[in-house]
């Protein structure tokens, strides 16, 4: 057959190859423009959903803080009393 070569003793079809590797690419970029569409979307609907939010996430995030180092503090405190270190 006139397709195919010999390399090392292997016969390959290379028109058959070449389908495959035009298939593969086109698969590839079908895959990575679908991945892109979804991504959008998904960045589209989260803008949209915190926009809808009561209170922004950084004011959740300045609480959460503000919470965690009043209970840091506390926890300091108590421990500092229960072993009675000056520091």
């Amino acid at each position: 057959m006139a397709t195919n070569q010999i390399f090392n003793g292997l016969q390959v079809n290379r028109s058959l190859l070449a389908g495959g590797v035009v298939l593969t690419g086109v698969g590839a970029l079908l895959g990575a423009a679908g991945a892109a569409m979804v991504c959008a979307a998904l960045f589209t609907a989260g803008r949209s959903w915190v926009r809808g939010l009561e209170t922004p996430p950084t004011a959740l995030a300045h609480r959460a803080l503000h919470d965690a180092r009043v209970a840091s503090t506390a926890g300091w405190e108590a421990w500092r009393t229960q072993h009675g270190s000056p520091n």
